[in-house]
């Protein structure tokens, strides 16, 4: 599941068909982090590196010249090197960048200080992420002081720096069909995950244990990693809305909020769901789940191609609003309560995010001042919640420590939305049967 060459290409010739004549765009690999002492972290691309390029590298600088006359697209990397590649693996090198990645030129990286700044001269723009990698600006700001250095022999530096951001991640904003495909097989890996582990849960398990199937399944289905830290919250856990320390032992009684996702080919997905430790919902945590059930239903129709991207949360919040106040966890008049924004107190956070190359992907929500309006091939994420702190003792003690999340990948179709990781069962009669029928099959008592 791979995005094509030609993709590739077509998303620079996209990005040089928006860049001011005679200008230069300029974007380095992701570095290298070390994790503890000589360890380093997986390494992982630049999203935006990845998305002009699909370079695995580091090591690397792509570069854009529209016009160039030997080549419009030209990219840095690592040269060749048998005894590093013993060690460290596979190196495109410089044939390899052309031959297999599409460039048009490559030099050695080790060359890009001599070569580079030749290539910005006379440009009278320079596109560049500034603040992004604050390493590399220093280099670029370096080389650019060296052409104006030159300038009483007739060197031409650039006039300005332009962000390419701003450009680029519009474009990202937009998703291919190739770029659908592979993000819906990375939510039906997830999704698989999400159910094993609803089939494994056992009270008196830890969460760390629930996190391992997780993994398991992602990387036997082809993901090599999350997508982000994945959460698996057991009980008063769920209330923590970025809990990751997944080292409690799961009581019966208990709700599991998992939030996960893999990523496959630099995607992400990110799905969220909800549900009893021993298989079956209590009466208030059914109650709970079924408003946040219903509060996301009532975002999926209000989720179409001319809508506003705000118009989704506007709906959880009516649903959920309304819910607490039927339940008595909220008093008052319902269009006060939602106008004074008193659901904060349950449902602090915003109903998605857009989803894409990173968990939390690039691109405006408010387009001059005013919200964005949805058009096909947006994806975002759908995820409504209710969090009952396990202190508050304002509220019965019966509700106390109840935290429910649900959350589902969706993409901006022609006729409304479409649901990328609706394989993963969310209405809880469902659910309840799913964990019945695993542990019958395992011995069980259900």
């Amino acid at each position: 599941m791979h995005i094509s060459r030609q993709e590739y290409a077509r998303r620079r010739k996209a990005l040089m068909a928006q860049m001011e004549p005679n200008s230069i765009a300029v974007l380095p690999a992701a570095q290298v982090y070390v994790r503890n002492r000589d360890v380093e972290h997986q390494y992982r691309q630049d999203s935006d590196f990845q998305y002009l390029t699909g370079f695995p590298e580091p090591e690397a600088v792509a570069v854009l010249i529209p016009g160039r006359e030997h080549g419009e697209y030209v990219l840095f990397c690592r040269e060749k090197d048998k005894e590093r590649e013993l060690w460290d693996g596979y190196r495109a090198g410089q044939e390899g960048a052309v031959s297999e990645y599409g460039a048009d030129d490559a030099f050695p990286i080790s060359d890009v200080d001599d070569i580079l700044p030749g290539l910005i001269e006379g440009r009278e723009r320079v596109y560049y992420a500034m603040g992004a990698n604050q390493d590399f600006d220093r280099r670029l700001t370096n080389w650019i002081n060296v052409i104006r250095s030159k300038a009483r022999l007739g060197a031409s530096p650039p006039n300005e720096f332009v962000a390419l951001d701003h450009l680029l991640h519009d474009m990202r904003l937009y998703k291919s069909a190739a770029e659908i495909k592979v993000m819906q097989a990375a939510a039906e890996i997830s999704a698989q995950a999400h159910i094993r582990a609803m089939q494994v849960c056992r009270p008196g398990a830890y969460e760390y244990q629930l996190e391992a199937e997780l993994q398991h399944t992602f990387m036997r289905h082809g993901s090599r990693s999350p997508a982000y830290s994945s959460i698996v919250a057991a009980g008063r856990n769920g209330c923590i809305l970025h809990y990751t320390e997944n080292t409690s032992q799961i009581r019966d009684g208990d709700l599991i909020l998992i939030d996960a996702g893999c990523e496959l080919d630099c995607y992400a997905s990110d799905i969220t769901r909800t549900f009893p430790a021993n298989g079956r919902f209590s009466t208030e945590q059914r109650a709970i789940y079924d408003i946040v059930l219903a509060a996301q239903h009532a975002a999926f129709e209000v989720i179409a191609p001319g809508r506003h991207w705000n118009e989704s949360h506007e709906a959880t919040v009516r649903v959920i609003t309304a819910g607490l106040l039927e339940l008595g966890l909220l008093k008052g008049d319902l269009e006060e309560l939602i106008a004074n924004e008193t659901y904060k107190r349950f449902y602090m956070h915003r109903a998605g995010h857009w989803l894409g190359m990173d968990v939390h992907d690039v691109g405006d929500y408010r387009v001059g001042g005013e919200w964005r309006e949805l058009e096909t091939g947006m994806v975002m994420t759908v995820e409504p919640g209710i969090y009952i702190a396990p202190d508050d003792d304002s509220v019965p003690r019966k509700w106390r420590g109840i935290g429910v999340r649900i959350e589902d990948d969706v993409v901006v179709t022609k006729s409304g939305c479409e649901i990328l990781s609706g394989s993963v069962p969310k209405d809880p009669d469902e659910i309840e049967a799913l964990m019945a029928e695993a542990r019958q099959g395992a011995g069980v008592p259900a």
